[in-house]
């Protein structure tokens, strides 16, 4: 199926045997997953501070991500996040001295890389039992910013109340690739959609697997051939029941991962300072299958010197309305009598 949505398109309903597949399924891995637990070690580098039942916590892992980490607090901020849970994997560029200057993040290291906590998951699934189960929570990382339908208005906090009201556990985003229409060396503005503002608009497929929703496409698929899965859900109620299993693609259990509700990530993987981050990641094999990805990007710039990444669907990022009209997230209808709300956000 074709993404983003066409005007006709509509969510497809799931038969009773897809259904049933898929609590198998989940069934089947779950008992895997609890056979083979693996515990890691985090250590906080205050004391920890348990969260309030009022507050809105964001779990991230970083690495060298300070071009992006003050952009990324400022913009989770607005939307409603009091409380930042950052496992620091070793950076070096002053990103983590930054954060422990904050005082609404916590900050966290482990003894062990990235890659040897199967690309993190594990790292999140402890600080989400330190942190305690049974609410919602942000899960992302440094370089990906959460829009959806009225952002500028409509806190995380009213978004959660709509998808509560549908019995919805998690919200599913895409990950949309940011690039330079240029070369991406400077940029001005606070926020990394000033700096890089192209995205595909066309060339994705979507499908609704037994264990989700599955979207592939976009630039990496359009230059390189590379066959990424771009679905999250960085929206999620975590409960003792969730588990990442094999994938952050596909948390568990399997059954929750079909919410007609969407928001998009912005997903800044191709920053002003892509060659950097290219270099480094072929350098750490820290990422799946020893970064084979990043060697591949590492030599298409030892060949051209630069990525071209503009073609035929490239267009200009505007808002966050913007992926509206062109389908790639659905309006979402909040309460239109709540009065906690403020006046529509400036975008940017």
């Amino acid at each position: 199926m074709k993404y983003p949505f066409g005007r006709g398109d509509s969510f497809p309903e799931r038969s009773i045997i897809n259904h049933l597949r898929t609590l198998y399924d989940s069934w089947r891995v779950t008992a895997r997953e609890r056979r083979n637990i693996e515990k890691v070690t985090i250590t906080p580098t205050k004391e920890m501070r348990p969260l309030e039942a009022a507050d809105l916590p964001l779990i991230f892992v970083t690495h060298n991500e300070m071009a992006l980490i003050p952009a990324f607090l400022s913009h989770y901020r607005r939307l409603g996040v009091t409380r930042f849970i950052c496992l620091d994997d070793l950076s070096t560029d002053g990103s983590r001295e930054y954060l422990l200057d904050q005082p609404d993040v916590d900050v966290w290291t482990s003894p062990i890389r990235f890659e040897a906590a199967r690309r993190g998951r594990r790292w999140r699934e402890a600080l989400f039992e330190c942190y305690g189960y049974n609410r919602w929570y942000l899960n992302v990382d440094s370089d990906e910013f959460l829009v959806y339908d009225q952002c500028l208005r409509e806190p995380l906090k009213a978004l959660i109340e709509v998808l509560e009201e549908h019995g919805i556990k998690r919200l599913p985003a895409p990950m949309l690739d940011f690039y330079p229409a240029g070369d991406g060396t400077s940029g001005n503005g606070n926020m990394p959609w000033h700096a890089v503002d192209h995205i595909d608009c066309s060339g994705y497929e979507i499908g609704f697997l037994k264990r989700g929703i599955s979207v592939k496409g976009g630039p990496r698929k359009r230059l390189f051939g590379e066959d990424n899965e771009l679905i999250k859900y960085p929206l999620i109620y975590w409960d003792k029941w969730c588990r990442f299993g094999s994938s952050i693609h596909r948390p568990l259990p399997y059954n929750r991962n079909f919410s007609p509700i969407w928001g998009v990530l912005l997903h800044f993987k191709f920053f002003t300072n892509y060659r950097e981050k290219i270099a480094e990641a072929v350098s750490n094999k820290q990422h799946y299958n020893g970064s084979q990805h990043y060697q591949a990007l590492q030599r298409e710039l030892d060949n051209a010197g630069a990525i071209q990444f503009v073609g035929e669907p490239s267009i200009r990022f505007l808002n966050p309305e913007q992926l509206i009209d062109l389908g790639f997230m659905p309006t979402i209808e909040f309460d239109p009598d709540d009065e906690r709300l403020g006046p529509v956000r400036h975008w940017g």
